[in-house]
């Protein structure tokens, strides 16, 4: 008797959400050097779904916050944000806020190392 095989067809369909928001306060200068990116009191690392949802929060967190865009990716909805601790925070609160009040998207609760 022939064993049957069986086919899975697995699909991603993004909601609105913003999937990952930490903010590691004081890095090591390591850090910086290895991802490219000028060093600050902060990195905030954000990924939010649909990706292209990036470049909202790019803006966002830059007029909200004096923060600079370390990396911004619209093909995979990553975001590297650069500053000082409370700045970089107040950006992401600022993201989530706008996003899941105006957009209607599901934040992330905003975590800290």
């Amino acid at each position: 008797m022939q064993e049957e095989k069986k086919r899975f067809i697995q699909e991603f369909v993004p909601g609105k959400q913003v999937t990952l928001s930490h903010l590691i306060a004081n890095p090591d200068a390591d850090l910086f050097q290895k991802l490219g990116i000028a060093e600050s009191g902060a990195i905030g690392i954000l990924t939010l779904t649909p990706s292209e949802t990036v470049i909202i929060a790019g803006d966002l967190a830059t007029k909200a916050a004096n923060v600079s865009i370390g990396f911004l990716d619209r093909f995979t909805g990553s975001l590297v944000l650069i500053g000082s601790v409370s700045e970089v925070e107040v950006a992401m609160h600022h993201i989530n806020d706008f996003l899941y009040a105006q957009l209607g998207y599901t934040a992330a609760r905003i975590t800290k190392s």
